[in-house]
């Protein structure tokens, strides 16, 4: 994939600690998952290009960056999403009080200090334990319709959505007036499913 010719966007994620963002990065990028990841102080930084044959192959050369969820990392975290172009607002379906904060906090933050025309991504994570939810679906799309944001969920643990997270919100990017409460890619209608199955034990 030719990263010469890409489009870099810089994407910031954003939540409590322990909803799963820096299992979600890392199965994003390397395809891999470690429940026992420590937790993010600061931020990290990954990158990774991704193609949309959507878009007559355009590429999205992804700046991801990780943020910390501690209160004592916030004013640290606003430096990282003041020019970024998508975030992405993760929470546990399994708590109800990272859902909360979402919507409370972190959301309230990309109103007051992000790009007025950031495209926003929300993220219902740990959906393998969907035998244990404190946020039902149909609360996290209301919400997300609400803002305007993309709404998957993802499983970093069982590789569900994850992907298809990325490619909506690049979508949007590339296309501001991609609905971002579709299920379907512009132009060609590729199916994008969610992700909703039965329960495993994990962590991120």
């Amino acid at each position: 994939m030719d990263d010469y010719n890409a489009t870099s966007v810089k994407a910031v994620l954003l939540g409590e600690s322990g909803v799963g963002k820096t299992c979600i990065i890392s199965r994003f990028i390397n395809n891999t998952f470690d429940q026992d990841n420590l937790t993010t102080t600061g931020a990290s930084y990954a990158g990774k290009t991704m193609s949309f044959d959507e878009f007559g192959g355009k590429c999205i050369k992804y700046e991801i960056w990780d943020t910390a969820g501690q209160e004592k990392y916030r004013a640290l975290t606003k430096i990282f999403y003041k020019d970024a172009a998508v975030a992405i607002l993760v929470y546990d379906i399994t708590r109800k009080a990272s859902f909360e904060e979402i919507k409370n906090y972190w959301y309230q933050q990309i109103k007051d200090c992000a790009p007025k025309n950031i495209v926003i991504g929300l993220a219902g994570n740990k959906s393998d334990l969907y035998d244990n939810e404190q946020v039902t679906e149909d609360e996290a799309r209301d919400f997300a319709r609400e803002i305007g944001a993309v709404f998957k969920l993802t499983s970093a643990s069982t590789n569900t959505g994850i992907d298809d997270l990325f490619r909506a919100v690049g979508c949007k990017v590339l296309d501001p007036d991609f609905n971002p409460n579709s299920n379907k890619t512009p132009n060609n209608n590729i199916q994008i499913d969610d992700g909703k199955i039965k329960k495993k034990r994990t962590f991120c």
